[in-house]
């Protein structure tokens, strides 16, 4: 059987995730995808719209909440889905699981990592986080959640750009890549963006993908923006690099198993590529909060630098310690 690849979408109220989705629809190329939205969602997604060709279908979950408990129902809707997808009866290859506004998208990503039976089945490309320029400054002050969603991200989608000048594009974006230098920020007009700059992507595999201050996307080019002076933002989530030469193995696991166990709560993701001494593959790491998974990647080539390299993006993390600890591996 083959895997069903699924998208998290998140965002806050009135982000523009349906406008988004609406767009994808319009430009699928054929793919069939299955929509799982939330019964009384902040938005009410036009099901006659989302529901028009034979590529899409819509499964809404009873009770209206997506950011359940990891073994709620989004965990028995899934199960479900698969089975019907192994009788014949389901034949979307993708997901795309739209979150209410105020989802922390923690729950619904550890639920495909700790289900066996999903794991067996489902492949979680990315969570992508939709991000209103014009309230997000707010919304950052006001509501916790609103930094989680954007700390999961993989990719953080610009939205009602035309709505803030560019001053005010310029604060956002600083402030957005302070809570999170790992992902991509992209722009969107009225949902307009490319299938592939936000489906089938693999975050979720262990790689190399370790890109920091992506840049900002206008226009169909990237344009990287500064982000040397950054100013000072009460968010409890942030973003940070470890970076070191070799490091020495029994000590790096000493450390990752130490970090993990005590701060694990408090980091959203995290993502790593290792040098060990006397190992010619490259430790290849990645965890939300304390579900952590481990692999060796390619060989260094000669000409490469051999260096450690980890990005955290987390809450509260007193990071001088961390990174005190992180350098005492280092051979």
């Amino acid at each position: 059987m083959q895997p069903i690849f699924v998208t998290i979408l998140s965002g806050f109220l009135g982000s523009g995730k349906t406008t988004l989705i609406n767009y994808l629809l319009k430009h699928n190329d054929g793919e069939k995808i299955a929509i799982i939205e939330n019964e009384f969602g902040e938005v009410n997604i036009d099901k006659a719209l989302l529901s028009s060709g034979d590529e899409t279908q819509i499964i809404e979950l009873s009770n209206g909440c997506v950011c359940c408990s990891i073994r709620g129902e989004l965990t028995k809707a899934l199960s479900e889905l698969a089975r019907r997808k192994e009788a014949g009866e389901l034949e979307a290859s993708r997901f795309i699981i739209e979150t209410t506004g105020l989802a922390d998208p923690a729950p619904i990503i550890q639920t495909f990592f700790v289900d066996e039976f999903l794991k067996e089945r489902f492949v979680l490309d990315a969570v992508i986080t939709l991000v209103d320029a014009a309230h997000i400054q707010r919304q950052l002050d006001e509501h916790r959640v609103a930094a989680s969603q954007i700390g999961f991200a993989e990719r953080l989608i610009l939205t009602k750009t035309d709505l803030i000048d560019e001053k005010e594009r310029k604060e956002v974006l600083e402030r957005l890549n302070a809570i999170n230098k790992k992902a991509q920020i992209w722009q969107a007009d009225n949902g307009a963006l490319e299938k592939s700059v936000w489906i089938g992507i693999n975050a979720f595999e262990l790689d190399e993908s370790l890109k920091c201050e992506e840049g900002f996307y206008q226009k169909m080019k990237f344009t990287r923006f500064s982000t040397e002076k950054i100013n000072s933002y009460n968010d409890n989530i942030s973003s940070f690099v470890l970076e070191g030469g070799e490091l020495d193995f029994q000590k790096t696991d000493a450390f990752l198993e130490e970090m993990i166990e005590t701060y694990g709560n408090d980091m959203l993701r995290y993502k790593g590529i290792l040098c060990v001494k006397n190992r010619p593959e490259r430790l290849i790491i990645q965890g939300v909060h304390k579900v952590a998974g481990f692999d060796w990647g390619r060989a260094w080539e000669k000409s490469e630098e051999r260096k450690s390299l980890m990005v955290i993006i987390g809450r509260e993390l007193p990071r001088e310690a961390i990174k005190k600890r992180f350098l005492e591996c280092v051979v």
